[in-house]
């Protein structure tokens, strides 16, 4: 791990963004973060044991069918688990995309830090290359997951906000590259 320094006291709740490109950083986020409420889309709850085992964990629900509606409820639900203590985990990309790509950066997690005034932690790793998206089969290697400092939600700006955490991602994940082409990962 790269940055643990970076992770500010569990005294006060933050937003995680992470890189999304496999299954592994929703298991790996619950050890290195205090309790976390993931954002996450309604349909999630439907699915057979998972599904219900997830409902349990106080995830923030996405229903896609309001549109800008659904902002209203996920800044409650958001409000509501920051006040229990939860750190709140948002997946920028809004789904899991292959390792190597990019893909557009929704602005929810901006605005919701905006809303709830707290500062975003930023996570990028390079897992998607040993658990891929849409693959059974995991690889052996290293994977590498470096956390960013806390970047503020302060002057209310959501894109400038959202560009700057897409930007340290981003850059973080190309500078980690692919475990499987390289025997050492550059260190910070």
């Amino acid at each position: 791990m790269i940055g643990g320094e970076s992770i500010p006291s569990a005294a006060k709740p933050h937003i995680v963004m992470s890189k999304h490109s496999s299954t592994w950083e929703t298991m790996a986020l619950n050890f290195l973060f205090p309790p976390l409420a993931f954002v996450a889309k309604k349909e999630l709850l439907s699915i057979p044991f998972f599904g219900w085992a997830f409902r349990l964990a106080s995830p923030i629900i996405i229903d896609r069918r309001f549109g800008q509606g659904a902002m209203t409820q996920i800044t409650a639900q958001g409000r509501e688990r920051l006040a229990q203590g939860f750190w709140i985990v948002i997946y920028p990309e809004g789904t899991r995309i292959r390792a190597g790509t990019r893909a557009h950066y929704k602005t929810g997690g901006a605005r919701l830090a905006i809303a709830l005034g707290v500062s975003i932690v930023p996570v990028a790793h390079n897992a998607g290359y040993l658990w891929p998206k849409g693959v059974l089969n995991k690889r052996p290697g290293t994977i590498t997951v470096s956390i960013g400092p806390p970047i503020r939600a302060a002057n209310g700006d959501m894109q400038r906000l959202m560009n700057e955490v897409e930007s340290w991602i981003e850059n973080e994940v190309a500078r980690l590259g692919n475990p499987l082409e390289q025997s050492a990962v550059p260190r910070a």
